[in-house]
């Protein structure tokens, strides 16, 4: 009797020895699993793909390349070769990127993609999509599909040209009158631009000096890229005696781009302007000048004439005989 009993309990003791053995096979058979290479459980295509800078910077002002690129990898993790191909699209803009390349088992390759914007276009941003597809797994169809795909920002960067236009290049005034002058600043760049606008110092101290009032309604205006230009006007008030003499004077306008001044330098376009301001005029003395020309015309030629003779007499002197 417990030689039976003690029978039965080494029998359930084995028992529980042997799944205790295969347990501890099939957690020893999963850890051979996950220590195997990644290469080696790749059987099919594969592909992954980085693309840096993610934002391209393309200049469009007038010199520039008008060209961006962003430099992009692309890794094979297989044990095969693969022939990838590589497609772009850039929302418009020109491209340019290798079509197919070979990557070698577990390398990787560089490529460039490069972006061409057109002259003078508008501040904007694109986006720009790069896809790399295998085609071929040691020069056979791949058993899977395997792609990858980056995208990447094309930043058109903004510039600014000035430009300015006086209505009236050239005025004559009274003393004592006030005039408006008009001046028409051009944004040429590709964005919108906040213009300051302004005399310069010297030309204002100049006028100042002279006796004149200057006002200037605004001192900024923002204008709007290659449409019609702001106006902006200059008031003065001329001298209020001028004397007997006409006078010329200069008026030095300027405008002036904010966002070359916050970028590395200020990009400013001027045009002067004359102002002829007349003297004290009486009704019927315009004569005088006129007849003040007349007689310094006759006293230079009563002095020619008379050098003439005096140079005939010192010749007829000198030859007695003649």
């Amino acid at each position: 009797m417990r030689w039976g009993m003690l029978e039965g309990l080494l029998g359930e003791t084995m028992s529980a020895y042997k799944r205790v053995i295969v347990l501890m096979s099939i957690y020893l058979f999963s850890l051979l699993l996950v220590a195997v290479p990644a290469s080696a459980q790749v059987s099919g295509a594969a592909i992954s793909m980085t693309c840096a800078p993610g934002q391209i910077q393309v200049e469009v002002k007038p010199g520039a390349t008008l060209t961006g690129y962003t430099t992009c990898t692309v890794s094979n993790p297989t044990a095969y070769v693969e022939k990838v191909a590589i497609q772009v699209t850039s929302d418009g803009l020109a491209t340019a990127a290798p079509g197919d390349m070979y990557v070698g088992a577990g390398q990787e390759v560089d490529f460039q993609v490069v972006v061409r914007a057109n002259p003078y276009m508008q501040m904007q941003s694109r986006q720009l999509t790069v896809s790399a597809s295998v085609q071929e797994l040691n020069n056979l169809p791949p058993p899977n599909q395997a792609s990858s795909q980056v995208n990447a920002l094309i930043n058109i960067m903004q510039f600014s040209i000035v430009q300015v236009e006086a209505v009236e290049p050239f005025v004559q005034l009274m003393p004592k009158t006030d005039k408006d002058f008009e001046f028409k600043v051009y944004n040429l760049g590709n964005q919108f631009d906040f213009m300051k606008v302004g005399i310069s110092e010297s030309s204002r101290e100049k006028l100042e000096d002279a006796g004149f009032n200057i006002n200037i309604p605004i001192s900024k205006v923002n204008v709007e890229p290659m449409v019609a230009p702001a106006k902006v006007r200059i008031q003065i008030r001329t001298p209020k005696t001028q004397g007997w003499t006409d006078a010329y004077h200069t008026l030095d306008f300027y405008a002036e781009s904010d966002f070359s001044c916050k970028n590395g330098g200020c990009d400013r376009e001027s045009q002067m302007i004359t102002i002829y301001v007349r003297g004290v005029y009486l009704p019927g003395f315009e004569i005088i000048p006129a007849l003040s020309m007349v007689a310094l015309a006759a006293a230079v030629a009563g002095r020619r004439f008379l050098g003439s003779d005096d140079e005939e007499g010192e010749w007829r002197e000198a030859a007695p005989g003649l």
